[in-house]
């Protein structure tokens, strides 16, 4: 495995634990990832979960603008994990007035 490979992949573990941790504890400290705090991925998770999801509320869409979107990139794979449907997020950014960056 190249020094690439590893390093992504301890970078995905610590941002796993550290989010599993926050989901998981009621009361969680936010941590920032990619400029979110982890208590607020909650405000967008009805835009991007379901079947027919409703549009992103003024307030994730705040968060959206905050967030470092091509720092999520090497994420996508693994938002599933947290309920996060992975094809939601382009139209999500697209109805807060945000552009995508290629990888979603």
């Amino acid at each position: 495995m190249g020094k690439n490979n590893t390093r992504f992949l301890m970078q995905f573990a610590v941002l796993a634990i550290v989010l599993s941790a926050a989901i998981m504890v009621e009361e969680a400290t936010s941590i920032p990832v990619c400029n979110i705090d982890t208590n607020d991925l909650e405000k967008c998770r009805p835009a991007v979960t379901g079947n027919n999801p409703p549009h992103p509320r003024p307030d994730c869409c705040a968060v959206a603008r905050a967030a470092n979107l091509q720092c999520l990139c090497p994420y996508k794979s693994y938002l599933s994990t947290f309920g996060i449907n992975p094809s939601r997020v382009r139209p999500l950014l697209a109805n807060c007035g945000l552009n995508s960056p290629s990888c979603f």
